[in-house]
């Protein structure tokens, strides 16, 4: 389990960076966005993953690691959209932002800790396809619930499946690194 925090950590720590500079770049305009327009971004990246996986040819340089580093970050934001209040203002300082992005972060590294804990690392055994599979099924459910405004019967909510597809976006990236 070590290895797997190490790993994590290493793959989190990746897509900060990439958040605190796309940040120092943009500002939080990201902010604007409604959760539904987060998961629709995490949908064309997951798709194109798929599409490259099933086709084996890319035509623009953005790389299935890159995908899935941005599918990492904007189901953080989706996160760290939810869990705001409305009239949260859009413009942060960095240290702000970055402050709720490792907030959700370290509540989805729990989540993963606990299920790799019942679950025994099974995701180890599994294909970084079948991952990609299980985000995009994740995304439909989420699309669902939005079109539902966010109510389920029995069924986990919102923010229980954008953790889903960061650790398994993670896990994905933990196993192409360790293949390379």
């Amino acid at each position: 389990m070590s290895q797997t925090n190490q790993e994590y950590d290493q793959i989190v720590s990746k897509c900060k960076r990439l958040f605190v500079q796309k940040t120092k770049d943009y500002g939080t305009a990201w902010r604007i966005l409604r959760p539904t327009s987060l998961t629709d971004q995490i949908l064309i990246k997951a798709r194109r993953i798929r599409q490259i996986q099933e086709n084996g040819v890319q035509k623009i340089g953005d790389t299935v690691n890159s995908e899935l580093i941005g599918i990492v970050n904007y189901a953080v934001l989706a996160l760290v959209q939810l869990s705001l209040p409305k009239d949260f203002p859009i413009e942060l300082e960095v240290e702000k932002a970055v402050e709720l992005f490792e907030a959700q972060v370290f509540v989805t590294k729990n989540l993963m800790l606990e299920k790799n804990h019942d679950y025994g690392e099974v995701w180890r055994e599994m294909r970084v396809s079948s991952m990609v599979d299980l985000i995009l099924m994740k995304l439909l459910r989420i699309k669902q619930i939005e079109n539902n405004a966010g109510k389920t019967i029995v069924s986990e909510g919102l923010d229980a499946n954008y953790q889903d597809i960061v650790n398994y976006a993670i896990f994905c990236l933990i196993k192409i690194e360790n293949n390379q």
